[in-house]
């Protein structure tokens, strides 16, 4: 079954409406006025007849996230076990969801010693603990969520998919942004021709600069050697998205990027090796201090307590003893803070993609031009202007949990997979997502060695 007839049987999309409302009303512009198009909200419950079950393997942020949807839609996701090695995270998520002391689950390699106790594992560890936990699964008859990047190499990628057709398992790989429903009335706006044949894309993905500082410079994904490049951790979103919309195979990369601001180098003279220790830290725009303790931002990655009172001296502590405290132009970090990659499609389509650290906003910027019209968006909305009449219309919506929507829209779309059988029913094969890997694997090779990459 095609995913959007599956979707019409559903009720959530009209057989004559596009995803994001009316079609007709594309047309209904006046001269020199801007139309709304009306964003449609759509159920998220999957509505099986009876709930599949989850093992969580990785109880961190993004296995909480993804964990949300069992609480709300109780009658459709089942969690039956969790895996952590920290024993306070592992604690606290089979609490959450009453799971029986057998299934709570030490190394992630615990799991699999068991006989296969549910249909989905969710794999939601640091990015070194996907490829392994991934072909376990697969081998073990379980269907699959997996945390972007889906491995840490090129091959592993392969692997994975090779694994999954072996056998015949779905694999949904978290590129939660096809989900969300910005992208989703972006894509369908480019795919109706209103815009006529997509000649190139302009699009920025800026970090902002305390988002990039504690991800990518004191944080898990800080050095490419020990998770995966910057273009593969933080913007296989963003390639998946832009080779979901040009709907051809990448033929040709280039990319150009470096660490220019993050170094030791950089270092102001008396600055100390951790921001509790330095004499200037009210001076740093990038004090730990103040992003984690003053500003109490960002403090999911550490494990408090829920009694407030006791927090701030917990706060201290980690950025006492924790990566996390350390000054930002003396950590171990690698990661390019500005990349750029230039992309060529088959039919000629072009695309210049941009990373950026140093900015003052988050949210992605995104710029389609066509023979008929160009679209202008910012995550939030985007608008539409036709070339011969100047009529525009303006898509927009107030949604703003987790990546735009998309997270638990995933969710059900992979119950629905499973359900059903279906791997089809996503929005994201697993084909389709190891692809835009690739396409991130060959950027990086191409900025290291100053190479144009070919497919």
């Amino acid at each position: 079954m095609k995913r959007r007839d599956f979707l019409k049987s559903t009720g959530l999309i009209a057989s004559s409406t596009a995803i994001f409302g009316q079609a007709e009303l594309l047309n209904a512009a006046q001269a020199g006025s801007i139309t709304d198009i009306p964003a449609v909200a759509d159920d998220l419950d999957a509505k099986l007849k009876k709930p599949l079950t989850a093992i969580i393997i990785g109880a961190g942020g993004r296995g909480n996230v993804y964990a949300q949807y069992a609480e709300k839609y109780p009658g459709s996701l089942q969690i039956v076990g969790v895996s952590d090695i920290n024993e306070f995270r592992r604690k606290r998520m089979s609490d959450r969801f009453s799971v029986k002391e057998s299934c709570r689950l030490g190394d992630w390699s615990e799991v699999f010693k068991k006989p296969k106790f549910a249909d989905i594992v969710f794999i939601t560890t640091p990015d070194h603990l996907h490829y392994a936990p991934c072909m376990k699964a697969l081998e073990m008859g379980y269907h699959v969520l997996l945390e972007k990047p889906a491995a840490q190499t090129e091959k592993e990628c392969t692997n994975i998919l090779k694994q999954s057709q072996k056998y015949n398992r779905i694999v949904a790989i978290c590129h939660v942004l096809r989900y969300a429903p910005y992208f989703k009335a972006l894509k369908e706006t480019v795919d109706s021709g209103k815009i006529g044949e997509l000649v190139s894309i302009q699009h920025l993905e800026p970090i902002e600069r305390i988002h990039f500082s504690h991800s990518y410079v004191r944080g898990n994904w800080n050095n490419s050697k020990k998770s995966t490049p910057a273009v593969i951790s933080k913007s296989c979103h963003d390639l998946d998205i832009l080779r979901w919309i040009v709907g051809k195979p990448c033929k040709e990369v280039t990319a150009f990027g470096d660490l220019s601001y993050f170094k030791a180098s950089k270092a102001p003279q008396k600055a100390a090796k951790r921001c509790l220790d330095c004499p200037i830290e009210r001076e740093c725009a990038f004090s730990a201090k103040r992003v984690y303790f003053d500003n109490r931002a960002w403090l999911h990655v550490f494990d408090l307590s829920g009694d407030k009172q006791q927090q701030g001296e917990q706060i201290l502590s980690y950025l006492r003893t924790t990566d996390y405290g350390r000054c930002v132009f003396h950590s171990d970090n690698d990661q390019p803070d500005h990349f750029i990659m230039n992309m060529k499609f088959e039919d000629g389509a072009t695309v210049a993609f941009s990373m950026e650290a140093l900015t003052s906003y988050g949210g992605r910027r995104t710029r389609i031009m066509g023979t008929k019209g160009d679209i202008v968006g910012d995550m939030q909305s985007f608008t539409v202007t036709d070339f011969l009449t100047g009529k525009q219309q303006k898509w927009g919506t107030d949604i703003n949990d987790g990546h735009g929507g998309g997270d638990l829209r995933l969710i059900r779309d992979l119950l629905w997979a499973v359900d059903k059988k279906d791997e089809s029913l996503l929005t994201s094969s697993i084909a389709a997502s190891i692809e835009s890997h690739v396409m991130g694997f060959r950027g990086e090779q191409s900025r290291l060695k100053g190479t144009i990459e070919r497919f």
